[in-house]
Formats: C-alpha cells, structure tokens, sequence
C-alpha cells in the first residue's frame, strides 16, 4: 500500500477544491481488441471526413467504427479539467473546418454550445446523449445512483453525464455516431456497418468479463472524490459514495458521516482523479487508514482503462492484510 501523505482531518475545511472530471494517460493493460476495417474503396483523392468530439473516449468509439474514413479531433486532451474547459482559439479555427461535431451531454457544451456551433454554421451536430437514460445525481451515499452534472431532467433533477463509462450505454452511443457516419459519407455505410458489428461484440465481450471479475466481490462499496463511477457501479451491483457531490465540498457533519462510514464499509482506498487537490483527500485517507489512487475516467484507451479500473476496484475491495 502507499503511504498517504498525512494531513488534519480538520485542515480540510481550508483547502478550495476544483471539481471536475481530468484526463491522463491510463495504465496499461493487457486485452484483445480487434482493428477496424480500412477503407480499401477510399480513393487517393478522397479526403476524410473531419469530426471534432468532446472527449478522449469519443475518438476511440469514433475511430473504432470509422477507422481512416475519419480525421478525429478532441476537444479536451489529456490532463485537461473538461467541467471547467474552455476552447483555444486555434481549436475553433479548426472546428470551423469540421464535417460534424460529436457532443456526450457534459457540462461545456451546455456553457459553450453556440459557440461551438457559430464556428460552423454547417457542420452536423449530434449529440450522443440523447435517448439514454440517465442516472440522477443523489447524495453522498447512495447505491448506484451518484454522479455529477449540470444537466437536469423535466423535474430539476440533476444528472449524471458519464455515460462513457458503462459498456451498454456506450452501444447507444456507438448506434448513433454510425447513423451520423452513413448519413455524412453514404459511400462508405459498408464499412461502417462491419465496423459497428465487430464493434459492439467487443462491448458485449468487455462487459462479460467485467462482471465476471467483480462477480465474486464481498465488498462491493468504494469510495470516491468526484462521483464519475455511477454507471458502472449501477451495471455491475456496487455502491458508490461520494465525498464531493454537485462540485461542492461537504460540511464537517457530512466529513464525519463519510469517515464513519467507510471505517463500517472496511474500505481502504480512496480514488481520485489527476486534477483534483489529493491534499484534501490524503486527509480523508488518513482518518480510516486508507490510500489515495488515482482513476482516470477520461483515458484515451477507452476499453483498456475500463478494464484498469475494474482491476482497482477489485484491488481496493479486498482486506488490508495487516488488519
């Protein structure tokens, strides 16, 4: 275990926190994908089609069913802050050569959206988080259920934008980027189709494994800063809590629940993410005897990382030998 660096529980409620999901490149691991058709058709002189998305996970889904039909570019690249991202100049410059925009439902396309699209007038928009359902954003202890946005439903209600990091919900998503490809580049719908088979048995194949390495867990909670992980815990039974909801830092009574409830849930890690203060956590850490790793929802080799991740909780659920 590596030794959390050891702070106050009380120097907490001093540290100014910035929430909000990052991006770094994520560990490693082994795992059988296969590539996607290339474009034999493809003349020389055919230029390809020119798509901007939000996130890293979005080039992967893109490129996995368009292969080098596709120039793909990202908004937020690695190591970026993607609830508080604004745009370079130079990245609306290119947007405004773009055949479409590829959006996921996370907050700055709410705060830049007519931006975004005054850059180009005729790009396609399409927006992948229309027609999946989404989770709700609860509170700091709830099975399932967390999550972070600035979304709402008919109601009020917040919801939870991190629908990238459930397998199924990202078969949704891959349907409609395919319907926007064949709708951009008719001449290419055979490719895409193959593409998309092939595709979404892969999701299917990592959604399997996934459920049958967690399947046997005894400890199916764990804890995070930032409440990225709803949809996976809802698609493979665990609970998620949360020490920060809606980007806001819990009061000293809700500190307190959070600590007396990890030390009944036996849980001995707390993740994070590559942007956030691990100061603060580090100082949540060190009241139950915990340590501090970092997840990255945002990792640009999307089934790989989910495949990381699932070794961490794994890890993380399992009793520290020394107890």
């Amino acid at each position: 275990m590596r030794s959390p660096i050891t702070f106050s529980l009380a120097a907490l409620s001093c540290l100014g926190l910035l929430f909000g999901c990052g991006a770094d490149p994520a560990t490693q691991t082994e795992t059988s994908t296969s590539s996607p058709v290339t474009p034999e058709a493809t003349t020389p002189q055919q230029e390809p089609l020119k798509i901007t998305v939000s996130v890293l996970p979005q080039q992967y889904f893109v490129e996995k069913i368009a292969g080098d039909r596709v120039q793909v570019s990202t908004l937020v690249g690695p190591g970026i802050e993607a609830e508080n991202y604004e745009p370079k100049p130079q990245q609306l410059k290119d947007l405004s050569e773009a055949d479409a925009y590829i959006g996921i439902g996370i907050f700055f396309e709410e705060v830049w959206g007519d931006r975004l699209r005054s850059a180009n007038r005729e790009m396609t928009w399409l927006d992948t988080a229309e027609g999946i359902e989404k989770l709700p954003l609860a509170d700091h202890h709830h099975h399932g259920d967390d999550g972070h946005s600035h979304s709402h439903d008919h109601e009020g209600e917040l919801l939870d934008p991190h629908i990238w990091l459930s397998p199924q919900r990202v078969k949704q998503q891959a349907e409609s980027i395919y319907q926007l490809l064949v709708q951009l580049d008719p001449d290419g719908e055979t490719i895409y189709a193959d593409n998309l088979n092939q595709f979404l048995g892969e999701l299917d194949q990592l959604d399997q494994t996934i459920r049958e390495r967690l399947a046997p867990l005894e400890n199916r909670t764990f804890l995070v800063f930032h409440p990225a992980w709803g949809y996976f815990a809802a698609d493979y039974d665990l609970e998620q809590i949360s020490i920060e909801v809606e980007g806001q830092e819990p009061s000293a009574a809700e500190l307190a629940q959070l600590v007396q409830t990890a030390k009944e849930k036996q849980i001995r890690t707390i993740f994070v993410q590559y942007q956030f203060n691990v100061q603060a956590a580090e100082a949540i850490a060190q009241e139950i005897n915990a340590e501090v790793v970092p997840l990255d929802p945002l990792a640009p080799n999307w089934s790989e990382n989910m495949l990381a991740m699932t070794d961490e909780f794994i890890q993380a659920s399992r009793p520290n030998p020394t107890e």
